[in-house]
């Protein structure tokens, strides 16, 4: 019983994990239709951003407030990422609507230069972000079971991602404008939206999803300039496989990939399963191309 409940939470918090890294892309990819391949190193800027909060609070701060430091890095992630977000938009992305595999091929570009670029501030080998006290240690549930402090935050912080996404996609007027401006760019024109403000900042409201990503996978690891492009195939196929344009396809898509790759893994080796996670999608999509949740309207009918 030890054994099955341990793999259900792992399955839990490996689907935690792809949706809190997927997040940011359902909204850029999935509302937006870019894809941006440099939502990696999004994801890389907002766990360096956890690395020099710490840092200053090592250097400046009292040792007794230095557990502090994680919850005053998690926005710092969500505003440095957000602005990185903004300015690429301005800068590249403005111009790459519609096209598809220019935008591909412009951020690609874009994520070769911020890897370069963070190896030469923060160097090439990878670096560390001490957990904080409260994070250390676990809930133990039975005498063989013991749930990480660190694995339960992640969880509580992707539920609280999702809510907050929620409520500002269908609960706050700016979320309704997004919204009416990704499914009609014209009507919501018409009717007095500026359609160039809401894609910038919904462009940056994503990038900044990215970078509590990151700030979140520097609990788990050492952190480095390859750090995104670990995750990105995995978030794009949770995009996908949940259907694009979907915040709650983005949930399953996670669940499903998540208790699957923790499943196949424990039957057999931690390469195999994610071949066979792989395969499986694929599969699945060629049966399904819109996903497990498909948009319809009459725009798209």
């Amino acid at each position: 019983m030890d054994t099955l409940l341990l793999q259900i939470f792992n399955g839990l918090s490996v689907s935690s994990i792809l949706l809190l890294i997927a997040l940011g892309l359902a909204i850029t990819f999935g509302l937006m239709k870019v894809i941006n391949m440099a939502h990696g190193e999004l994801i890389m800027i907002g766990a360096y951003v956890a690395y020099v909060t710490q840092l200053f609070f090592i250097k400046y701060v009292s040792k007794e407030f230095f557990s502090f430091y994680f919850i005053v890095a998690i926005p710092l992630a969500f505003v440095v990422s957000a602005l990185v977000g903004l300015l690429l938009e301005n800068v590249l992305i403005r111009f790459l609507y519609g096209r598809p595999l220019d935008s591909l091929l412009a951020t690609w570009g874009v994520s070769l230069i911020l890897q370069q670029l963070a190896r030469n501030i923060f160097g090439a080998p990878n670096v560390d972000v001490v957990s904080p006290s409260w994070l250390n240690g676990g809930l133990r549930i039975t005498a063989g079971l013991q749930l990480p402090y660190k694995r339960l935050f992640i969880i509580a912080m992707v539920v609280f991602c999702i809510a907050g996404v929620y409520f500002f996609f269908y609960h706050t007027a700016n979320g309704r404008k997004i919204r009416a401006v990704m499914q009609n760019r014209e009507m919501a024109a018409c009717l007095g939206i500026p359609t160039r403000k809401v894609d910038a900042y919904t462009f940056a409201f994503g990038s900044g999803l990215a970078g509590i990503a990151g700030c979140t996978l520097s609990l788990l690891g050492s952190i480095g300039p390859s750090l995104g492009t670990y995750y990105i195939v995995d978030a794009f196929m949770v995009v996908v496989l949940g259907g694009v344009g979907r915040l709650i396809g983005t949930v399953a898509g996670a669940l499903s990939i998540g208790i699957l790759n923790t499943a196949l893994e424990f039957g057999t080796t931690a390469t195999i399963g994610k071949v066979l996670v792989f395969s499986i999608v694929i599969a699945f999509l060629q049966w399904r191309p819109l996903g497990l949740f498909a948009i319809r309207s009459r725009a798209l009918d």
